[in-house]
């Protein structure tokens, strides 16, 4: 983990609360299971709204129970996300 995401994880210790030295990939995928608007946007924000989709993909692959409850929700934030990083280029 690079010295500016690791510093991106420490305002964010809830999401992986037993192991704080995850790597980005199980912080995103722990934010994308536990939706919020204003995480999972400054997680676009950071490491980019591709990377956030990349990591909801392999979860919606899995499957798991989480990630079905999680779908709607998310796919919902991604799509607010996308729309309002679209009139902001605008």
């Amino acid at each position: 983990m690079s010295t500016s995401s690791s510093q991106f994880w420490q305002t964010r210790r809830g999401l992986i609360w037993s192991n704080p030295k995850a790597g980005d990939s199980a912080h995103i995928r722990a934010a994308l299971l536990r939706p919020r608007f204003g995480q999972l946007l400054d997680i676009a924000l950071e490491f980019g709204l591709e990377r956030l989709r990349a990591e909801w993909a392999v979860l919606d692959r899995e499957g798991t129970a989480a990630a079905q409850r999680a779908r709607r929700p998310v796919e919902r934030i991604l799509c607010h996300i996308e729309e309002g990083f679209v009139r902001a280029a605008t």
